[in-house]
């Protein structure tokens, strides 16, 4: 890939940033001249799965630029708070690997400073770079994208149902003893309910027209209350239970015991002796069953004083093709990278899960969220077990949840 040419803002901008920080690098050119790194070093906090990728990558760097990278090793679940901690005490990483729902919480305590992809922009799937944006301002550089999909046994089914009572149909007609695999538990599970919700037009927060979350909560409403009454018709029918736990739906699906599981590719390496398809989640209420997409990527630290080589770092060399399919052999997720979500896509079982992704919608990054989960999950779970009145306990949430965003 072609290094990116520097908008005039944008170079005024990063420029004015790494001199505020008394920061070691020289003035870039306005196109592709890699900024001259003598002297610097950038720190990049990786997870295990990322390091390889990240260190090969920073090999190049190093010699376009003549700085220095220090690939800083960090269990993934340390590195959010740790960076939340550290970096507004002027420590912590120039780069942080991280998740894109983790932006609210991020813009929100200013640690994250945005970064300009140019041209590259647009070298990415859309939804990936849309999750990374707030404020029109992009915070993220994506590496790749995951979501669930209907997960299908071809020897059980062999075709992609169009409906959810389609899929109980087929599922029926297979014989097997769960016609359909999705695990609820005590607890719900509204991530892997979510594209049912959508398909009844409920979703958890308003969408801004350039696919932002505004933090107005769109849950309620006719759409909440018929798939609040979808989800008892569903339990007392008995093609949803509380008593499937992910455990139980995988090990069920694994042993050929149902036709379809929603699931996302985490789930794949126990079922590599079945014929597998990826298909669309079928719709229940007539709209598109559209799943959340989570979307990995780097962040820049806001007190970076190596503003420009990290922007660099990853607009020039973790944004190629080789550096993304290489993050995705590490970690089995489809490529934010267009090109390299190409290659990838040779694979039809990796071809499935990001078609299914084009449409999804991303994770609300939103601090409200966090309020959204509990309520929830147990909502479901209880509509689902029929402990309560589908309708009052949706609205019931909804009031809770509010109440709880203020």
């Amino acid at each position: 890939m072609r290094r990116s040419i520097l908008t005039a803002a944008a170079l005024t901008a990063t420029l004015a940033l790494a001199a505020c920080s008394g920061g070691a690098e020289e003035p870039a050119g306005e196109e592709s001249a890699a900024p001259n790194g003598e002297g610097s070093t950038l720190t990049v906090w990786v997870d295990e799965t990322r390091q390889a990728a990240v260190e090969d990558a920073a090999a190049g760097f190093e010699e376009s630029t003549g700085a220095e990278v220090e690939v800083v090793l960090k269990n993934f679940e340390d590195i959010r708070p740790d960076f939340l901690a550290q970096v507004p005490t002027g420590q912590g990483p120039d780069i942080t690997v991280g998740a894109h729902d983790w932006l609210g919480e991020l813009t929100t305590n200013g640690v994250v400073a945005p970064i300009e992809l140019g041209d590259t922009a647009a070298a990415f799937e859309p939804v990936s770079v849309q999750a990374f944006t707030q404020d029109e301002q992009v915070y993220g550089l994506p590496y790749a994208v995951e979501n669930i999909a209907l997960i299908r046994n071809t020897e059980l089914a062999p075709e992609a149902p169009a409906t959810w009572d389609d899929a109980i149909a087929a599922g029926e007609e297979a014989g097997t003893e769960y016609p359909l695999l999705i695990q609820t538990s005590t607890e719900g599970d509204p991530y892997t309910f979510y594209p049912l919700q959508m398909s009844f037009g409920a979703p958890v927060f308003e969408q801004n027209a350039d696919g932002t979350y505004a933090p107005e909560l769109a849950l309620g409403g006719e759409g909440g209350t018929a798939f609040a009454e979808w989800l008892a018709e569903q339990g007392e029918a008995g093609t949803l239970s509380t008593d499937v736990t992910y455990d139980i739906a995988v090990a069920a699906f694994a042993a050929g015991e149902s036709p379809f599981i929603v699931g996302g590719p985490w789930m794949l390496e126990q079922f590599a002796d079945l014929d597998l398809s990826i298909d669309p989640i079928p719709s229940a209420g007539g709209e598109p069953a559209q799943p959340f997409v989570g979307v990995a990527g780097f962040y820049v630290s806001a007190q970076s004083e190596n503003a420009l080589l990290a922007n660099d770092f990853l607009v020039n060399h973790m944004a190629t093709p080789e550096a993304q399919l290489a993050l995705y052999e590490a970690g089995d997720r489809p490529p934010a990278l267009i090109e390299a979500a190409d290659t990838a896509s040779e694979d039809p079982i990796t071809a499935g899960f990001r078609a299914v992704g084009a449409d999804a919608v991303p994770m609300p990054s939103l601090p409200e969220m966090g309020a959204v989960w509990a309520y929830w999950g147990v909502t479901e779970a209880a509509i689902v077990s029929g402990q309560s009145d589908p309708a009052e306990a949706w609205e019931k949430m909804v009031a809770d949840i509010q109440g709880e965003i203020g």
